[in-house]
């Protein structure tokens, strides 16, 4: 934009918290940038709540029209999905996001028959963009809706009819191809499933009744309460032919004995601990105390490498590879006499392809991670109000490089999608925000959050990731709504094929 060469911009990222997309698309860089460039001087901008709220991009809104059917014995056979997102005033990610949504709203299935058609529209609205899910959130809304209200259509148990279904190794996808190697999907159902009180008996497998006198679906007094559950998949990196890539470079300091390894790479750190894993992760190969690692990370004039964005759930796959290649080399050197001992290493991901213009088939991405989750909740059928009793949240993320971290990234998941789900509620018209503050625009606090978030970490490892690591960040977030809806359900007996569900509307 300011007609420079690179050299000539160093950008520094401090970090300052979580990200979801939100730093995707430009807002104000390029404004700050040509200030300070013509002012010669430093220069800062401070948003309000409000003006952040006008001026960043949002979740694609999306209408989803869907015909799915089955056999008697529950066998998927075709499911045909009109897809209509609202991509506001700019195009953005918007192709992206519904590529991601075309994959997805097909569920994690198995369907020999399907016809899916997605159009993203301009608008007057704001532009709608890169938000955490990256369209899989809507896709699987309403795939698994399909599967919730299959179930009840077949009497037929939601976990039983999941698991006559669900993708395993070298079932074809809805794009023609098999999933990469290693697919955890029946672990989690099956995982998250018996955690939530499902039992498999010789008829099947068979819904919990709860502890309490009244059980699911039966009311005491103005409270009833359910049980639903869902199942999803997200993809890892980037996606449709893009060539993804990740450079890292180590030095190994000391003279007889490595003291010290220095790892040089541009990740940013958005909240999620990724500078701790990629510590981790170049201590394992070097066989070094993690105290003796030292990372400098996010800053153009150290690292002039690409590492890509913290996003698509891909910095932990991406990194580890490139870590791992460099450790390598690094150690190589060293063994050799160099003191200190430095190399250079990028990570080339698998390719990737576009949909084919005329099959809609393809190679769309080259590693995926899997999720189930079960939630119980209670709604008060006099106020409408719900509360989340109880989330069970199992992800294969291949393998845990710290288990603590993973903790934390399912558990702020599913706070996340319980907002998202039930009171964040952003409302437009005529290309006006109605919602542009907090007093309006509601978001979780202490008191919305689930009452016990139970994390189940499944390692079924990626064969192409780093120690079998697969990337997570997304996951826990896209199931809650379906299985959210599924339980309120079950505790009233009506569908919602519209959310948030607010108390009015629930009411």
């Amino acid at each position: 934009a300011l007609g420079l060469p690179p050299e000539q911009v160093r950008v520094i990222y401090p970090a300052i918290g979580g990200a979801f997309g939100g730093r995707e698309d430009m807002s104000v860089q390029i404004v700050l940038a040509l200030a300070a460039w013509k002012l010669r001087r430093s220069v800062k901008i401070v948003w309000s709540r409000e003006e952040s709220i006008l001026g960043h991009c949002k979740r694609h809104p999306v209408w989803l029209h869907c015909k799915w059917g089955a056999t008697r014995e529950g066998k998927l056979i075709a499911a045909e999905v009109r897809v209509v997102a609202d991509g506001g005033a700019y195009c953005y990610t918007t192709n992206k996001v519904l590529g991601n949504a075309t994959i997805t709203c097909t569920g994690p299935y198995e369907i020999p028959n399907v016809k899916v058609d997605v159009d993203g529209v301009y608008t007057n609205n704001l532009p709608s963009g890169a938000f955490r899910g990256f369209g899989a959130p809507q896709g699987m809304f309403a795939a698994e809706m399909q599967m919730n209200k299959l179930a009840v259509a077949l009497g037929m148990d939601p976990v039983e009819l999941r698991l006559k279904n669900l993708l395993r190794e070298g079932s074809l996808t809805a794009v023609g191809t098999p999933l990469p190697g290693g697919v955890g999907l029946v672990e989690v159902t099956e995982q998250c499933a018996r955690a939530a009180g499902w039992k498999q008996t010789d008829q099947g497998w068979e819904k919990p009744t709860t502890t309490d006198p009244w059980g699911f679906g039966k009311p005491q007094g103005s409270l009833c309460s359910g049980l639903g559950l869902a199942v999803a998949f997200k993809n890892t990196g980037f996606s449709f032919g893009y060539q993804e890539n990740c450079w890292a470079k180590i030095e190994l300091r000391g003279e007889k004995k490595i003291t010290q390894a220095v790892v040089y790479i541009g990740s940013a750190e958005v909240g999620q601990g990724s500078h701790t894993a990629i510590c981790q992760m170049a201590a394992e190969p070097l066989n070094l105390p993690l105290e003796r690692v030292r990372l400098v990370a996010s800053d153009t004039g150290t690292s002039p490498g690409d590492s890509g964005s913290v996003s698509a759930s891909r910095m932990t796959f991406m990194a580890g590879n490139a870590v791992r290649g460099a450790a390598a080399a690094a150690l190589e050197r060293w063994r050799a006499g160099e003191r200190p001992a430095v190399a250079e290493y990028t990570y080339l991901a698998p390719k990737t392809t576009p949909f084919d213009p005329e099959t809609g088939h393809g190679v769309p991405n080259f590693a995926y991670g899997y999720v189930a989750q079960a939630v119980e909740v209670e709604v008060d059928t006099e106020t409408g109000e719900l509360r989340v009793l109880r989330v069970v949240c199992a992800d294969d993320v291949g393998k845990a490089v710290n288990p603590r971290l993973v903790e934390g990234q399912i558990e702020g998941g599913v706070v996340q999608a319980v907002g998202w789900a039930t009171c964040e509620n952003f409302i437009t018209a005529e290309g006006r925000v109605l919602t542009p503050n907090l007093s309006t625009y509601l978001i979780p606090t202490i008191s919305d959050v689930p009452e016990r978030v139970e994390s189940i970490i499944v390692e079924r490892p990626d064969p192409r990731g780093p120690w079998g690591v697969r990337g997570m960040g997304e996951m826990p977030f896209i199931p809650l709504a379906p299985a959210l809806v599924a339980a309120v359900h079950d505790a009233t007996g009506v569908w919602f094929d519209e959310f948030p569900l607010t108390p009015e509307r629930v009411l």
